[in-house]
Formats: C-alpha cells, sequence, structure tokens
C-alpha cells in the first residue's frame, strides 16, 4: 500500500531530503517501499494518522533514537547517510525558524543563474579564521535586496566586504550546510567603511603627520611627475590622453609605475610600487619629480575602500614631495584624498590640473617677456634721448666758449692799443715789443683752442654711436625672440585646432554609425512582426462576412456570422 503524504509547496525540498518521491498522476508525494515512515510524521495525513498511529519495532530487536523531537525506529544495522543528515535538517530547522541579524566578512561572491554564491567568514584582529560557512541569496532575494543596497552604499557584494546580514542556517544531505540570506542593512557597511578612515585618520593626526603632504608648497611648476596607476585601467587611459600632449611637445615627462589598486595586499603593492619608482628615479635633469599622481578610475565603494590603508597613508603623508590624487568620481573619498596635496576628481582633472598649472607659468613668462621689451624700447629710447640732449648741450657750449675767446682777444687787443696809443710816446720801443709778445700769445691760444675742439667732437661723436649701435642691437635682438616665440604659439595653437577637428569628426562617424544600426535593427524588428508571426504566438484574427476584421464585441453581436483565423486554418462561427 503505498503511502501518501500532505507536503505544502514550501516543504517539498524537506520531503524530498528525506526520500520523498513525487507521484505525477496522484499529483502527492509518497513514501517510497523500504523507507521508514515514521520519518514523515509531519505530512502524513490526519486520518492516517488517527486510524494506524505509526509504532516503532520491539526495542529488543530494534534500536531507537531520538530525531528532531520524535522517536524513530532504526533497524538493526543501522539508518541510511540520507537518514541521519534528513534529521540533522529538521533539528537545524526547529532551531532556527527565524533569520539572525548576522556579521559577516565576505571572502568570496559569485553569480551563477541569479543566485549569489557566497563564502563567509569571521576572522580575529591578527586576520585568523574563526569562522566560515557558505550562504546563499536567492535570485528573488537577491533581485530586490543588492539593488537597495548598492544605491544606499555605492558598494557591490564582493571580496573584503564586511556585511550585517539576515541568516537563516540550513541543511541538506544532498549540499550540507548553509544559511539563506535574505536582507542586508546598508547603515552597517557604511558605518563599517567609514570606521576605518576614521580610524586611520585619528592615528594620523595623533603622530603629528596627517597634514605634512598637504602642508608642503604646491608645485609651481611640472617638468617631471611620477604617475602610480592599475596597469591598462580606464582611468589612466583618460590621463594619458591629457599628459601625452605635454610629452610629445617636450614640456612635462611622465614615468608610470603599475600596481592593483583592490584585493588582498592591493594597499602594500602601490606603496611598494611607489617607493621602488621614487628609488630607481633616473633624470639627470631632474633629480626628483615635481610631483606624485595616484590615479584610478572610478567604481563601487568597496573597491576604493581597498584604498584605506594605514601604512600607505602614511607613507604618503611622509613623502617630502607634492602628492596628488585622482580616484573615482566626484563623490568617492578615501583617506588618500584626505593627506594629499591636492584631490582632484577624476584622473583626466590631475592632467587637466597640472596642464593649467604650466599653461599659467608659460602666461606669466610671455607677460614679463612682453614687460621687459617694453622696458627696454623705453629705456633705449631715453637713453638716445639723453645721448641727442647732451651732444647739443655740448656743440652748444664749444661754440660758447669760441665766442667768449674770441671776445676777450678781441678786448685784449683793444686794451693793448689803447696803451700802446697813451704811451706810444714814452716807449714806442717798448710798446712795440709788448705788442708782439701779446699777438704772439694769443694767435697761440685761439690755434690751441682749434686743435682742441675737434678732438672734443669726434670723442662725443664715437661715444653716441656706440651707445645707439648697442641700442638697436639689443631691439633687435629682442624682436627676433618675440618673432620666434610667437611663431611656436601659432603653430601649436594650429595642431590643437587640427586634433579637435579631427576628434570631433571621428566622435561623429561613431555617433551616425551607431545611429544606421539602430535603425537597422529597428526596419528588421517592425518587418518580423506580420500577421502570421502573431497568430503563431497564439493570437487569432476575426473576420465578418465581408471579410473585414472584427475588431469590437459590437460589431461582432450586430454581424450574424464570423470567420475566425488562426495559425493553420480557419473557423466559421455564429453569434448568438
Amino acid at each position: 500500500m503505498t503511502t501518501y503524504l500532505e507536503v505544502p509547496f514550501k516543504e517539498k525540498d524537506k520531503a524530498k531530503a528525506l526520500g520523498a518521491r513525487w507521484d505525477a498522476g496522484a499529483r502527492k508525494w509518497y513514501v517510497p517501499e523500504g523507507t521508514e515512515v515514521a520519518l514523515f510524521t509531519a505530512w502524513l495525513p490526519t486520518s492516517l494518522m488517527s486510524a494506524s498511529p505509526v509504532s516503532a519495532p520491539s526495542s529488543e530487536l530494534t534500536p531507537v533514537i531520538e530525531v528532531a523531537g520524535r522517536g524513530v525506529a532504526l533497524s538493526k544495522k543501522g539508518v541510511t547517510l540520507s537518514q541521519l543528515l534528513a534529521g540533522v535538517a529538521q533539528a537545524v530547522a526547529q532551531a532556527f525558524k527565524f533569520g539572525v541579524w548576522t556579521i559577516v566578512e565576505v571572502v568570496e561572491a559569485r553569480t551563477k543563474n541569479g543566485h549569489v554564491y557566497l563564502e563567509l567568514s569571521e576572522r580575529t584582529p591578527e586576520g585568523g579564521i574563526l569562522a566560515s560557512a557558505r550562504a546563499i541569496i536567492w535570485t528573488n532575494v537577491a533581485n530586490k535586496i543588492l539593488p537597495e543596497f548598492e544605491r544606499a552604499t555605492g558598494a557591490s557584494i564582493a571580496s573584503g566586504i564586511n556585511l550585517l546580514v539576515r541568516a537563516k542556517p540550513g541543511f541538506k544531505p544532498q549540499y550540507g550546510f548553509s544559511i539563506e540570506i535574505d536582507a542586508i542593512d546598508p547603515e552597517y557597511t557604511l558605518g563599517d567603511l567609514e570606521a576605518r578612515k576614521r580610524e586611520i585618520r585619528t592615528r594620523l593626526q595623533q603622530e603629528g603627520i596627517f597634514e605634512a603632504n598637504k602642508k608642503l608648497p604646491v608645485p609651481w611648476d611640472f617638468n617631471a611627475v611620477l604617475v602610480v596607476s592599475p596597469k591598462g585601467a580606464a582611468g589612466l587611459g583618460d590621463f594619458q590622453a591629457e599628459a601625452n600632449r605635454l610629452e610629445r611637445f617636450g614640456i612635462c615627462r611622465f614615468v608610470y609605475a603599475s600596481s592593483r589598486f583592490q584585493g588582498e595586499g592591493a594597499a602594500l603593492e602601490i606603496r611598494a610600487a611607489l617607493l621602488d619608482a621614487l628609488e630607481n628615479w633616473s633624470d639627470s635633469d631632474y633629480p626628483r619629480p615635481d610631483a606624485v599622481a595616484v590615479i584610478r578610475g572610478g567604481g563601487a565603494v568597496n573597491d576604493l575602500a581597498w584604498l584605506n590603508d594605514y601604512e600607505l597613508a602614511k607613507c604618503i603623508c611622509s613623502l617630502k614631495i607634492p602628492v596628488l590624487t585622482g580616484v573615482g568620481h566626484e563623490r568617492d573619498n578615501t583617506i588618500l584624498d584626505e593627506v594629499a596635496n591636492i584631490r582632484f576628481d577624476t584622473p583626466s582633472k590631475v592632467a587637466a590640473g597640472i596642464e593649467q598649472a604650466i599653461k599659467k607659468r608659460v602666461d606669466e613668462a610671455k607677460a614679463n617677456f612682453e614687460l621687459l621689451t617694453t622696458r627696454a624700447t623705453r629705456v633705449a629710447n631715453a637713453s638716445s634721448a639723453v645721448l641727442d640732449r647732451d651732444f647739443s648741450a655740448i656743440q652748444s657750449g664749444a661754440f660758447r666758449q669760441i665766442a667768449t675767446a674770441k671776445q676777450t682777444a678781441s678786448n685784449l687787443m683793444g686794451e693793448l692799443q689803447l696803451g700802446a696809443t697813451g704811451t706810444v710816446h714814452d716807449a714806442k720801443h717798448d710798446a712795440r715789443k709788448l705788442v708782439t709778445d701779446v699777438r704772439h700769445d694769443a694767435y697761440q691760444l685761439l690755434a690751441m683752442a682749434k686743435r682742441d675742439v675737434p678732438g672734443m667732437f669726434s670723442e662725443i661723436k664715437a661715444e653716441a654711436s656706440n651707445v645707439v649701435s648697442t641700442a638697436r642691437l639689443l631691439a633687435t635682438t629682442r624682436l627676433e625672440a618675440i618673432h620666434d616665440r610667437t611663431s611656436l604659439d601659432v603653430r601649436r595653437s594650429r595642431e590643437s585646432v587640427e586634433q579637435g577637428l579631427q576628434d570631433v569628426t571621428l566622435s561623429a562617424r561613431q555617433i551616425v554609425a551607431g545611429a544606421l544600426t539602430a535603425a537597422t535593427a529597428l526596419f528588421r524588428e517592425v518587418a518580423g512582426q506580420g500577421p502570421e508571426k502573431t497568430l503563431g504566438r497564439g493570437f487569432a484574427i476575426v473576420r465578418g462576412e465581408q471579410g473585414k476584421p472584427v475588431t469590437s464585441a459590437t460589431d461582432a453581436k450586430s454581424g450574424g456570422g464570423l470567420e475566425i483565423e488562426f495559425r493553420n486554418g480557419r473557423v466559421a462561427v455564429r453569434v448568438k
């Protein structure tokens, strides 16, 4: 006689685990022949329980064990493994009828067929394993709780994240012990991530180095930069799109050091890569980089949480070189951003910041050059005016001296003549001699004046010519330098405009190609929605006596005879 069971749908897995089988004809679970009925007491029909209660054989022949509060008869040779584990499953189910809020650390997470399978653990402060278990989040539960968790925390379920979950232990004979998770508290995860940063922040502040790098002078200019980033990351590509232009024109040199930025031990790898790159820095022109840039693209909060490491943050604080960070997006924040000299939102903004600083220095240099040129021109003009004025003054003075000498000589001649006339009668002989001496002296003075004046004029002209030549040479050199600098700026601007036009052309072509692909797919979809496809999905077409489609109940009632078209034929019907 077959013993049928009354098994609710939600308990079918438990009954199946104990050995029950499904009768498709009767659409009921039953106890297979040779299986102890006592294991299925919870699902036996009421009538069967009252009419013929299940009893165990005599204890002299068959031992009895207690399973989930019931006495279960065992054969002389013992129970099967499935029966033993089924008892364990019932015991676990009765002990944990409801979920328990539990703190866990995710060791591994993977998704299969929509289900999320987790490896959980609890560790000591030193990293030792206190407990571990397997857990699962079923598809329907995962679709509900995971989007809410990610939206609230910005984190995803992955290795290394700490969670507060509502866990219901379960045991299945085929698969062993596991935990079903049906709820996650996002506030705990947010608090745990923030607590890590708060602990690191407090230690660095107590050591007095929290703001050490931030207090370093901001780089005045950038000639060489060390970049630490994940190899091949999208954020690195965004950074290099800006940085390569500066390097191509020899404006700034970038040296790259690669490291993992997430996963166990990532922070130690970043620190080692940074220190190794600084130790092996080789640039005779720049003995050390102007700055260190730590960059990576955006990601989940727990992906960035690997950067919240005390040793890595302490290394950044202790560097004597300003550190620039561009980690994640604008909303993201790590302890590295807090201790860095300058924090940027994204890697591309780090490159843009470097470029802006360089451009500022170039603009200042151009302004200073123009100022020097203007002042040099003004000084040259002033010097030329002074030379002209001094030359005119000297020439005018020389003419006055000659005129004065002539006047003086004329006056002396007149005085001598008057004196000679007065004394001609008394000392004619002496007068003649005196007149001769005076006349001779006057001629000598005049000769000396005529001889010295041309030499003085030559010296003045030579000195003036030298000053004018020097000023003209200086002005010519400055004008040539300005012309060369302006030509270089124009060439760079033309190259930038051409590059921008190429980028716009490529982007436009990509947009047109995407639109063409989407339109083609839409036309194909529209073309595939014919009547035959509709009929093949279980729909039918109702036509009136004239063969026209009938689309309302009123038209069908007033029409009399109707014809219904199915996928494989037509049927005539009549409306009553």
